[in-house]
């Protein structure tokens, strides 16, 4: 093994359709005209009144884009417009076009105006969860709650313009809308802002073997830290059993130099592990503490997703009781859009529901495993990594190479179990403890072996498809340090390792 560098010795330190005709070639209405004062006719005065707009608009501009390049701005006129309109000579209409939601797409997705035309949007969230629509010139709704509605102004058009959703991984979901300017030249066939300049918010994250996530600085952090503690107690006696999930969003460290943003149950990734007995009601309050739309799915219950299962907005509470009639290791998870990126930022957990055949034990222990997508740092999982099955690092119980820095203590010829949980929310674990076998392996409601197989065979690793879960049993019989890796060992490599310090 110490050529994969996993060496047991631990490290220093509803639609809202378009109300005109197709494709957004909506109504047209014609602005008021304003007089001028009459002080101002003149020619001088004209021409210092042009060039001081001018001088005003550009050193507008110029600040916005000193103080934040890539941000957009924060109301629903961008600071893009007069750029926008100044190469072509305006029409005096206006086009009106409403966009509103369905699923995890704008509806229209695609808008036509004329050149020179002035193009204001009305934007309705007719989805099921929180959106905003933000335009490359730096036009944006800002965060709309369902039913919520915001007029954009994008002034008057000159070229081709996109839009999209800005939340984590709802652009990547397919929330953007493309608006073609007709009758435009090919030289003005990109907005003034640059075509896809204004994309934010999306650089690639760290690559494992470069940058601050290295698998050096990883383990080196994961030194400074408390480890989170992997000992499972039993289940309680109560059959009711309640608990408050409390949704929080914040900036955890990953490095000593690396920081990324965490969406989490309870403050923490995994969330609550929970543990009771076939026939305990479970009965869950979910609060949204947050600033997006957030919600639940737990697979230990039988129960319809309609409304259980619904996304809250921040502020908004939810109840969720199920009954457990089942036994196994069960995942749970926010099941918001995308659910993928939801998870891969902290909101997932497990329930153990214990069989009624579970034996005695000397020593009991949980492992979550889970992927880690690193963006930029202080951002959320970066969804090209994401969507490319990329992650660049791997965790045990949500910091990679936790418990290779602060090995798991135990004795020789103790009995010990092992809860595994594949939380994903992409990749498969196989989960292998290098220097003994499992006489014992649970997976996912049945006994693969059980106290030794038929023929004397034993197992080697626990193999579990992403949400899968189960348990292992072994005895180490002599003093030493025994790794446990995910045994596809590149995901090991990144930090899903760690060790079981055994001695006399």
């Amino acid at each position: 093994m110490a050529d994969l560098n996993l060496s047991a010795s631990p490290s220093p330190g509803g639609k809202n359709p378009n109300t005109s005709a197709p494709k957004g070639a909506a109504s047209k209405e014609t602005p008021k005209l304003r007089m001028s004062p009459a002080g101002d006719h003149s020619p001088v005065n004209r021409t210092a009144g042009a060039i001081i707009g001018v001088v005003s608009v550009v050193a507008l501009a110029l600040a916005v884009f000193l103080s934040n390049p890539s941000a957009p701005t924060a109301s629903g006129t961008g600071a893009g417009t007069a750029a926008t309109a100044s190469s072509v000579t305006p029409t005096g209409h206006t086009t009106r076009v409403s966009v509103g939601v369905e699923g995890m797409a704008f509806t229209p997705g695609h808008i036509e105006v004329p050149v020179g035309d002035r193009l204001i949007i009305d934007f309705t969230n007719s989805g099921d969860q929180r959106h905003d629509l933000v335009f490359e010139n730096g036009v944006t709704s800002g965060s709309l709650a369902t039913g919520e509605t915001k007029e954009l102004d994008l002034g008057v058009v000159s070229g081709d313009l996109e839009g999209w959703c800005s939340l984590p991984g709802h652009r990547e979901m397919g929330m953007t809308l493309h608006v073609q300017a007709t009758g435009a030249s090919s030289s003005a066939g990109a907005s003034a802002s640059g075509g896809h300049a204004g994309h934010a918010g999306h650089d690639h994250g760290q690559d494992a073997a470069a940058g601050p996530a290295t698998p050096t600085a990883l383990t080196d952090y994961a030194a400074t830290i408390t480890p989170r503690d992997p000992v499972l107690p039993p289940a309680t006696s109560e059959t009711e059993r309640h608990y408050t999930f409390t949704v929080t969003e914040q900036t955890t460290n990953v490095t000593d130099t690396l920081t990324r943003q965490t969406w989490t149950f309870n403050g923490d990734a995994p969330g609550p592990i929970l543990r009771g007995h076939i026939g305990d009601t479970f009965h869950i309050t979910l609060v949204n503490n947050g600033t997006m739309s957030h919600s639940l799915d737990f697979h230990a219950g039988l129960v319809s997703p309609d409304q259980v299962m619904r996304s809250i907005e921040p502020g908004q509470t939810l109840e969720y009781t199920f009954v457990a009639k089942n036994a196994g290791i069960w995942l749970y998870h926010c099941s918001t859009s995308p659910m993928s990126m939801h998870i891969a930022n902290g909101m997932f957990g497990a329930v153990i529901i214990d069989p009624t055949d579970l034996g005695a034990v000397d020593r009991e222990y949980v492992m979550v495993a889970s992927e880690l997508y690193l963006g930029a740092d202080g951002q959320s999982a970066d969804a090209s990594l994401l969507s490319a099955l990329a992650p660049n690092a791997m965790a045990f119980n949500g910091v990679p190479f936790q418990y290779k820095a602060h090995p798991i203590q135990m004795k020789t010829n103790e009995r010990v179990r092992v809860w595994v949980m594949d939380a994903g929310p992409n990749l498969a674990t196989t989960f292998h403890v290098v220097g003994t076998q499992f006489d014992t392996v649970w997976r996912e409601g049945a006994y693969v072996i059980r106290g030794g197989g038929s023929g004397g065979g034993w197992g080697q690793v626990l193999t579990l498809g992403a949400a899968e879960g189960g348990f292992v049993e072994f005895t180490p019989t002599e003093a030493g340090h025994y790794s446990f890796v995910n045994h596809a060992l590149s995901l090991a490599e990144k930090g899903q390792v760690g060790v079981f310090e055994v001695s006399d």
